[in-house]
C-alpha cells in the first residue's frame, strides 16, 4: 500500500495514503499537439472507473501515461506510490485483443504465463509461475481451457483469457483496454460479473466505449477530452454524455437502446 502523502512544507509533491493512481499538473503533446493539458487525477485503491471519451481526446495517451510507455511533457505521475516504471510488476494490463494474430499457434496457458515475463532472471517458468497462471485461468472460469488453442475460442473467452494473463502477476492495479470490445452482450455481462469479484482486491480501470453498459456496473467515470473530470455513475444523464463526446448520439444499453437526445434516466 502506498505511503502517507500530501505537501511537505516546502510544497514538494509526495506520495499519499491509499491512492494507487496520482497525477499532478500532467501535460502531453505529440509533436507539438496538445493531447492532455492539466490534468489533476487522483483514483483511490478499490476504485472501479471506466475511462471514456471522444475519440482522440486522450483516453489512449492517458493509459499509457500510466503503464510508463509515455513520460508527460509537464507534471508527475505516480502508480501505488513510485514512478510508472517501478510499479510495472504490480500493475496488470490488457491490452485490445485485435492487435493478437489469431492465426498464431499458441495455447490458452502460454499466453496467462506470459503475464509472468519479468520475474525471473533464469529464463524458464517456474512451478510458481505455473501455478499463478492455472490460478488465474480459474478466477476468469477458464480453468479447463489451459490446453486449448487460443483461436479456437470464442470472442468472450479470449478477453477473459487476456484478463487471466494480466491477473497473473497477481497485481494491485488492473487496466483493461476495451474489455467489452467484439463480445456478445451475455459474454459482456460475465465479463463484467468476474470485474466485480475481482474489484474486492484491486483497484481496476478500463477504457470504454460502451459506457451505457460499463455505467451500471462502475463506481465512477473519468471523462477525458484533452482534460481529465470525474464523475460518479449516478450523475450521468444526456446532457453530460452529451458534453463529454462533444455532440448527440446513440447510446446502447444491453437491455434495450435508446437516443440521447433529449431523453433521460434517473
Amino acid at each position: 500500500m502506498c505511503k502517507e502523502r500530501g505537501r511537505n512544507r516546502q510544497g514538494k509533491f509526495i506520495v499519499q495514503k491509499n491512492i494507487d493512481v496520482q497525477l499532478k499538473n500532467v501535460f502531453f503533446s505529440y509533436n507539438g499537439a496538445p493531447i492532455l493539458e492539466n490534468v489533476n487525477l487522483e483514483i483511490k485503491y478499490g476504485a472501479f472507473a471506466a475511462i471514456v471519451g471522444p475519440n482522440g481526446g486522450g483516453k489512449t495517451t492517458l493509459l499509457k501515461l500510466l503503464l510508463g510507455l509515455l513520460k508527460p511533457d509537464k507534471g508527475k505521475v505516480l502508480i501505488l506510490g513510485k514512478s510508472p516504471e517501478k510499479s510495472r510488476l504490480r500493475v496488470g494490463y490488457m491490452a485490445q485483443y485485435a492487435h493478437l494474430d489469431l492465426q498464431f499457434p499458441v495455447i490458452v496457458k502460454d499466453i496467462v504465463l506470459m503475464g509472468r515475463l519479468g520475474r525471473s532472471r533464469l529464463g524458464w517458468y517456474s512451478k510458481a509461475d505455473i501455478k499463478a497462471a492455472e490460478s488465474s485461468l480459474a478466477e476468469v472460469k477458464l480453468a479447463n481451457y489451459a490446453g486449448h488453442r487460443f483461436s479456437e475460442l470464442s470472442g468472450g473467452q479470449r478477453q477473459r483469457v487476456l484478463i487471466a494473463r494480466a491477473l497473473c502477476c497477481d497485481p494491485e492495479l488492473l487496466l483493461l483496454d476495451e474489455p467489452t470490445a467484439n463480445i456478445d452482450p451475455q459474454m459482456g455481462e460475465t465479463l463484467m460479473e468476474i470485474l466485480q469479484e475481482l474489484n474486492s482486491r484491486m483497484t481496476i480501470l478500463l477504457v470504454s466505449h460502451d459506457i451505457g453498459f460499463v455505467s451500471q456496473v462502475v463506481k465512477s467515470v473519468i471523462c477525458v477530452n484533452r482534460q481529465v473530470l470525474v464523475h460518479p455513475t449516478s450523475s450521468l444523464n444526456g446532457m453530460l454524455i452529451k458534453e463529454i463526446y462533444g455532440g448527440d448520439f446513440c447510446m446502447v444499453r444491453h437491455d434495450h437502446s435508446c437516443s440521447m437526445k433529449n431523453h433521460y434516466h434517473d
